[in-house]
């Protein structure tokens, strides 16, 4: 690696994590409300906006020194795009859900050159490009917010210990997460870093030991410093800023150490790569069988990693219910595991691994997330279990993620994608959208844009269920007899796009189902035959399952209704006899 490309590297990635930090603290560590931002959040989103030219124009240069490669160069155009955005909005922006979104576009400029630089194909380029995603944005929040906490508690210590009671849990979370996707990454994808096996070893333990020694900072400060009151003005803030300083010591040494092993990376050469580690990036020598389905797993950290996360914070609020002596029912606990359970089985087990290189599994992997575990999570009512076990912030104090999700859940954007129509639409329209244009082969092609499908599914499918048989109200609720309609109305289209499927002459995405080159025969077209009755047999028979869901919430609430106005009549009843008995004494 050049020295200029070191230095244009750390410049970026210094100037990055200033304006993601910025903007994470602005939200999440100065906002006393989910409405309109104090100044001094604001000023933070002004010190972002000013961070964020000199973070796009730092791609744009190691893209054009790196010899114009296309995908870099695209890579870092679109990085530069987002930056001319937050740089342009971030002066001006006042609200709290934009600074939100300024948020997630800062987090997108992360993310767009990360994939770009693990989906070059070669062997384990799938779980690359996962743990690469994790890796930099859990770095980058970490060192951005530290950065921003430091001069925070330079000039004022006043809310010190809320602000670093809250940083301990975020950086927390990212140490974890830069673990998690640390060790997967080295045991799961075959690369070398550096030179010989000295160099690779030397980077590999730097990097462990920097790793480690921020995770017992960590809980040194936790321990020690996060729960003390202040024992005096000057005192207090030296310590705080001792560990402040050497916490950024330690992370920039992990940030110098992580440059220096994507510069120096590797993997086997060329002629060792088969075609279908090439494209997807693990070999499919066998045809896919009974065995291979169930004992092939290949574990998805994105999707395997978010049903194990998920799974574990819901039964934590469930915890939390029970210690405070509220019921909760086990149904719904089941559901919402038995949801994230489908996910994990289709993303990780032999069926999301066939699922690249075979139609017809492919398309159950999608029918699955998209018609199937959504059901189940929406019948979990996470978000009324979030309310009721996070805790509220009082009058006056800083917002907590209860406010977050009520902020969120209220927004005109959740109104939108919420409505009848809209999540209609895009449940019904995403098939025909996707695979009877050239998206589909687009998508296959780059593990991200598959990633990306499965993503979409998922979340369409949740919204759609949401407004027709959700536990969760919705922004928009609907009469149980306009939710019988909106059920009834999609069941056709799925019939339709699996014998549009059945029917076609040619195979779909047929150049990517050639090019794995997979040394098993396969016929395309009857698998994609098998894949058009997979999509119109699993189209049908989950919403029938919701139709009797549906009509099974609409009896209770009607017995429900039923016994309310019951009770009021007795009770009147009982109230004109006590009016009666009394006229009559009186009149005796």
């Amino acid at each position: 690696m050049q020295w200029s490309e070191f230095a244009l590297r750390v410049t970026g990635g210094l100037a990055g994590a200033v304006c993601v930090g910025s903007l994470v603290f602005a939200v999440f560590f100065e906002s006393h409300t989910c409405g309109e931002l104090p100044e001094r959040a604001r000023r933070y989103l002004r010190g972002a906006a000013l961070c964020a030219p000199v973070w796009g124009a730092a791609g744009l240069l190691l893209a054009w020194q790196g010899g114009g490669d296309r995908g870099e160069l695209t890579a870092a155009i679109l990085t530069a795009l987002l930056t001319v955005v937050l740089a342009l909005v971030g002066g001006t922006a006042r609200g709290w859900r934009t600074a939100c979104a300024l948020v997630f576009v800062a987090l997108l400029g992360l993310v767009v050159p990360a994939v770009e630089r693990r989906s070059d194909g070669g062997p384990g380029h799938d779980i690359g490009t996962n743990t690469i995603v994790m890796h930099v944005l859990a770095a980058t929040v970490w060192f951005g917010v530290l950065l921003v906490l430091g001069s925070r508690l330079w000039r004022d210590e006043e809310r010190a210990q809320t602000l670093l009671a809250r940083y301990r849990t975020l950086a927390g979370c990212c140490w974890a997460l830069l673990v998690f996707s640390g060790v997967f990454d080295v045991l799961a994808v075959p690369r070398r870093y550096g030179e010989g096996e000295a160099g690779h070893l030397a980077l590999v333990l730097g990097k462990t030991f920097v790793t480690v020694a921020l995770g017992g900072l960590g809980v040194l400060a936790r321990r020690h410093l996060v729960p003390a009151e202040p024992t005096g003005r000057g005192g207090r803030r030296r310590a705080l800023l001792w560990l402040v300083g050497v916490e950024a010591v330690l992370l920039t040494s992990a940030l110098l150490v992580s440059t220096v092993m994507i510069g120096t990376a590797s993997g086997p050469a060329a002629s060792e790569v088969t075609a279908s580690e090439s494209v997807l990036g693990y070999d499919l020598a066998v045809p896919p069988s009974a065995v291979a389905l169930v004992t092939g797993w290949r574990f998805d950290p994105l999707f395997g990693g978010a049903a194990v996360v998920l799974s574990g914070l819901y039964l934590a609020g469930v915890r939390v219910l029970r210690r405070r002596g509220d019921a909760w029912p086990t149904g719904r606990t089941a559901a919402w595991i038995t949801g994230w359970g489908c996910v994990l089985w289709v993303t990780s087990s032999g069926m999301g691994v066939y699922a690249g290189g075979v139609f017809s599994l492919h398309m159950f992997v999608h029918m699955v997330l998209n018609m199937v575990a959504p059901v189940l999570l929406v019948l979990g009512g996470p978000v009324t279990l979030a309310l009721r076990a996070l805790p509220a912030r009082g009058r006056g104090a800083a917002a907590g993620p209860r406010e977050w999700l009520l902020a969120v859940l209220h927004s005109p954007l959740t109104r939108v994608l919420a409505g009848p129509g809209v999540a209609t639409v895009l449940f019904v329209g995403s098939f025909y959208a996707l695979y009877f244009t050239d998206l589909f082969e687009l998508g296959m092609f780059e593990y991200w844009g598959h990633q990306l499908m499965k993503t979409h599914f998922l979340l369409v499918g949740y919204l759609y269920y949401w407004t027709v048989i959700g536990v969760d109200p919705g922004p928009r609720p609907l009469p149980h007899l306009a939710r019988l309609g909106v059920v009834l109305a999609v069941m056709p289209f799925h019939a339709f796009f699996g014998i549009i499927t059945m029917s076609l002459s040619s195979p779909l995405a047929e150049d990517f189902y050639r090019a794995l080159e997979l040394p098993w025969p396969r016929d395309l077209l009857a698998d994609q035959f098998l894949g058009g009755g997979i999509a119109w047999a699993m189209g049908e028979v989950p919403l029938v399952l919701v139709l009797g869901a549906l009509l099974t919430q609409w009896y209770r609430h009607d017995t429900r209704l039923a016994r309310r106005v019951d009770r009021s009549d007795d009770e009147l009843a009982a109230y004109n006899a006590m009016l009666a008995e009394l006229a009559r004494k009186r009149g005796g």
